[in-house]
């Protein structure tokens, strides 16, 4: 493209939507020299930062000291005696609060600093290569750029017959302020958002009772992992789990009143008076006012389709110069699938021809101990073995067989490997145990380079650490090859 056609535009690129994928686009663009601009209507930083990843990890950190000081058994391991842990509710939810703040000031100024230009308003589209930004003030402005990347992410979906009044009845969005500590809090949902803040609540004194629709709780988790995780997660705590229940209608007050049918029947089960109640039943995408018909798009369930290098799609067809990532697009809806996302759009946008492979983007549950996973599940590895006619290979690795597991006394973990007993291609792993979500990040890697583990078993791993539980699981692979 000529200087001349490219002046022609405000922007060489406008991001609609500054979270991690809008942030992690504009950022990369505007390093490589394109004219950047990006939309904001709320914080900068989006779910993760200001609702999300961010301040639930800061709880979670606080809240997992208080269990660690309060597990007089634990600590009786070590000949450790402490006194009764105290703790102050508002200087934790200070702690999380101040980190979100420190957080978004640092990512406002990397942009800042990177050179893009940051609108503050609602972004929409007006037609090909044209964004509308109306201002707070009801000011709208129309700029024009030569491509568009439409990053709005998703807000936490409520399932009808659900009332939320922000207090009483809540989701995620509100429940990372810690605004008060019910006695007894109904978590609906036992996804990875459902489980960490039934971590949180625990540890802080209150009861939990779980409400999961599906036939098993956990059930977005390996079934092996989940059946021992659970042993520790949901029975070793003060909650009360219940699964193939559905929530039929909750109304807010005090109490909150939930009524429970049987998920299979709809026939009423029993009707609970709690304290509170989280709604942790997903997230549904924020594109209804992107005003997409103007460039011919339609959604699937409000999700925007997009190709492996993020073109925005239409009849199996890219919209020339359009964009979409991060959880609009309904892929994997975590933030640095985003960011990934991010970065593949606004290479293609360079001319860098890149795809991308959700098969090694690992995924993590803080809990303590933690969950991850990467690559395929073992229902999806089966298939693939099934289709492509090889024979798919299993192993297991226990932490209570490590070293630095048991000097933690944490050996309650395990590995499940999966991989091709022909190949010996590394096609998944599903950790459960202490510091899982960085262990992951060693096969998320051999994943990513479709390593074998005939050269894996190889690696030398540190002596003593958890690392090694990889190590074991590559070496027992690897001697199980066809």
């Amino acid at each position: 493209m000529s200087d001349a056609s490219a002046a022609n535009f405000d922007f060489d690129l406008i991001v609609i939507g500054a979270g991690y994928g809008g942030f992690d686009a504009a950022k990369h663009a505007a390093d490589h020299g394109l004219r950047t601009a990006i939309v904001e209507s709320r914080d900068m930083g989006g779910t993760c930062v200001n609702r999300g990843c961010v301040p639930s990890k800061a709880l979670l950190a606080a809240s997992g000291r208080v269990r660690e000081l309060a597990d007089a058994e634990h600590l009786r391991g070590f000949g450790i005696h402490a006194a009764p842990v105290r703790f102050e509710r508002q200087k934790i939810a200070d702690h999380a609060n101040q980190l979100v703040t420190t957080i978004r000031t640092n990512l406002t100024k990397t942009l800042e600093r990177a050179g893009a230009t940051i609108l503050r308003g609602k972004g929409r589209l007006e037609g090909s290569q044209r964004v509308a930004v109306r201002e707070a003030s009801g000011i709208e402005r129309v700029y024009s750029a030569r491509d568009v990347i439409l990053a709005t992410g998703s807000d936490p979906f409520v399932p009808p017959g659900i009332e939320t009044d922000g207090r009483t009845v809540f989701t995620s969005d509100e429940a990372i302020s810690l605004e008060w500590l019910p006695r007894w809090i109904a978590i609906i949902g036992s996804g990875y958002i459902g489980l960490e803040f039934a971590d949180v609540y625990t540890a802080l004194g209150c009861e939990v009772t779980m409400i999961e629709a599906l036939d098993r709780v956990m059930p977005t988790f390996d079934p092996d992992i989940a059946k021992i995780a659970a042993r520790r997660l949901i029975d070793g705590r003060d909650i009360d789990a219940r699964s193939g229940v559905l929530a039929k209608t909750v109304t807010p007050g005090s109490p909150v009143r939930i009524e429970l049918v049987e998920m299979a029947s709809r026939e009423p089960v029993e009707t609970l008076e709690v304290d509170a109640v989280l709604v942790a039943t997903g997230r549904v995408p924020v594109s209804k006012d992107l005003n997409l018909e103007s460039v011919g798009v339609t959604t699937n369930r409000g999700f925007i389709p997009v190709d492996e290098a993020m073109r925005v799609m239409v009849d199996g067809n890219p919209v020339p110069h359009l964009w979409a990532v991060g959880d609009v697009t309904g892929k994997m809806m975590l933030a640095h699938t985003a960011a990934a996302q991010g970065g593949v759009a606004v290479d293609n946008i360079l001319g860098h021809q890149r795809l991308i492979d959700y098969r090694s983007i690992p995924a993590a549950t803080f809990t303590h101990p933690e969950i991850s996973s990467v690559g395929l599940s073992e229902a999806e590895a089966r298939e693939q073995a099934a289709a492509e006619g090889f024979e798919l290979g299993l192993v297991r690795s226990y932490f209570k067989a490590n070293s630095k597991a048991l000097a933690e006394l944490e050996s309650d973990g395990l590995m499940k490997l999966l991989f091709n007993r022909s190949s010996g291609e590394v096609l998944g792993a599903h950790i459960y145990g202490l510091h899982a979500a960085d262990l992951i990040q060693e096969i998320a890697n051999a994943v990513a380079r479709r390593q074998s583990v005939r050269e894996l078993a190889n690696e030398v791993h540190t002596h003593p650490t958890l690392s090694e539980v990889v190590e074991v699981a590559y070496k027992q692979a690897a001697g199980a090859l066809a």
